[in-house]
């Protein structure tokens, strides 16, 4: 039997107390995967001050990191979070930067300090969920690490891949990493996010062209991300988030009462699964440890 996951070891930045105090139950409240807070800090002295005491300062007394993950915030006195992050990022063993802050002008920079994540308050638990999943991917996974390294050393100029939404005339871009699932609905395809819903005119079979193996076609009408599959279950139609055909395939799943479905997490929304797409759920639910 394979030993539990340890959970991400957390430090805290930020000048208010209550930001760290609210900050602190939500990761309690995480479960996938968990954290721990290991420290906090009210200021950039003083989380130097951590670092050094616990072996990941500037001169690393040790082989392991004593935090993984910093979530930190950017307005604070003295040094600020983004000059914060430029010094972690050159210690020996640096953390993991996800920026907490009251402000969304800094994401463009947050992201060109490597930063895996920018949160804006008040934080969401489903929000910070999926920013540790993706922690936990990159400290997790050294190989899939150092590919991504080196990928970027090699075009540091190419953006992360993201789809262009419409939300009431104005263009935004949702970065693959943050998609769930894509769902046709009619004429148009719904795509879902940890936090939002969006509408896109593409047809989703251009979209699973686009975006590749990423994401396994469970139905005929739906695409969801393998790193957001979660479980293969039968499922009572009334649970399941279906469309409107009514082909053969969907006439016999009905007779049964139930049909197969795919929970996806962190939002926990199930989605049918034809019989024909089941051995591939299964299998892409296997390649996550699941």
């Amino acid at each position: 039997m394979n030993a539990p996951t340890p959970p991400l070891r957390v430090l805290l930045i930020d000048d208010e107390e209550l930001a760290r105090v609210r900050l602190r139950a939500l990761l309690e409240a995480c479960t996938e995967p968990r954290a721990s807070v290991v420290g906090e800090a009210a200021n950039a002295l003083q989380a130097r001050v951590w670092l050094q005491q616990h072996g990941q300062g500037a001169v690393a007394a040790s082989a392991q990191r004593a935090c993984e993950l910093v979530l930190l915030d950017i307005q604070m006195p003295g040094l600020d979070g983004m000059q914060l992050a430029e010094e972690l990022g050159a210690l020996p063993l640096p953390p993991v930067v996800v920026f907490v802050t009251a402000h969304s002008g800094h994401a463009l920079k947050a992201f060109d300090l490597d930063a895996v994540d920018y949160l804006t308050k008040p934080v969401r638990r489903e929000r910070l969920q999926l920013a540790l999943q993706r922690v936990a991917a990159r400290v997790r996974n050294p190989v899939v690490t150092a590919a991504l390294a080196s990928s970027v050393a090699d075009n540091a100029a190419q953006p992360d891949p993201v789809l262009v939404v419409s939300v009431r005339g104005r263009r935004l871009r949702v970065p693959i990493a943050e998609v769930l699932y894509l769902k046709a609905e009619l004429k148009y395809v719904t795509l879902r996010t940890a936090t939002h819903t969006y509408v896109l005119d593409d047809a989703l079979a251009d979209l699973e062209h686009r975006l590749g193996s990423r994401f396994v076609r469970v139905h005929r009408n739906a695409l969801v991300a393998r790193q957001a599959m979660r479980s293969l279950e039968r499922r009572a139609l009334g649970e399941v988030a279906r469309d409107g055909d009514k082909d053969a395939e969907a006439h016999e799943e009905s007779a049964t009462g139930d049909c197969w479905a795919v929970q996806v997490a962190p939002v926990g929304e199930w989605l049918a699964v034809s019989r024909r797409q089941a051995t591939a759920v299964r299998e892409a639910l296997t390649a996550n440890g699941l």
